[in-house]
């Protein structure tokens, strides 16, 4: 069987919010639906109890994450960088290995495709994550630069997927309480 043949597992995934800050968001065109999608995936992460991290490129400047986002985050402390790639950066690296080592696939989500969550996506498989991208909850301000983004995640061993198709493998079934507490997100 290939490596790439396994189940998505809520006990052995985190999800990872990059950069999802106003400044930055002005700048995409597919704001809203990068941030619908984000928060979708925040708050199945939660009923799943699926770790949640999260990051600001230079916050000082850039400034916080937005509103909808940081509503989802309950207790977790948004990390600041100043590298492109979360893994590049000394507490984003610290806080990913203090996670379970059950913790084998790292969901990524924000902003820009083909910069940091690009170079996030490489520092993960360079440190024995499985990666997932749900496409529809990255952007970049140019379609090309979104395109090329993606490309090259999947090029390089990433898995370039969508929100729903990560929540219900997430999931497995319905009729779950898990399932009924997500539902009324979904639709």
């Amino acid at each position: 069987m290939s490596q790439k043949m396994y189940r998505l597992a809520p006990e052995h995934c985190a999800l990872l919010v990059v950069d999802i800050q106003e400044r930055m968001m002005q700048a995409i065109p597919a704001r809203d639906e990068v941030v619908k999608n984000a928060v979708l995936l925040m708050k199945a992460a939660n009923i799943l109890q699926v770790p949640v991290l999260a990051t600001t490129q230079y916050a000082a400047r850039i400034g916080a994450l937005l509103p909808e986002i940081q509503a989802e985050l309950g207790g977790v402390v948004p990390l600041d960088k100043l590298e492109f790639g979360c893994f590049d950066n000394g507490p984003i690296a610290g806080a990913a290995k203090k996670l379970s080592r059950e913790i084998n696939t790292i969901v990524v989500c924000g902003v820009e495709t083909h910069i940091c969550i690009y170079q996030t996506v490489l520092g993960g498989l360079m440190q024995g994550y499985r990666m997932w991208v749900p496409a529809d909850s990255v952007a970049s301000r140019a379609e090309k630069n979104y395109q090329t983004g993606l490309a090259r995640i999947s090029e390089v061993g990433g898995i370039v997927a969508n929100t729903e198709m990560v929540i219900y493998e997430w999931l497995h079934k319905a009729g779950t309480p898990a399932f009924k507490a997500i539902l009324p997100f979904i639709k």
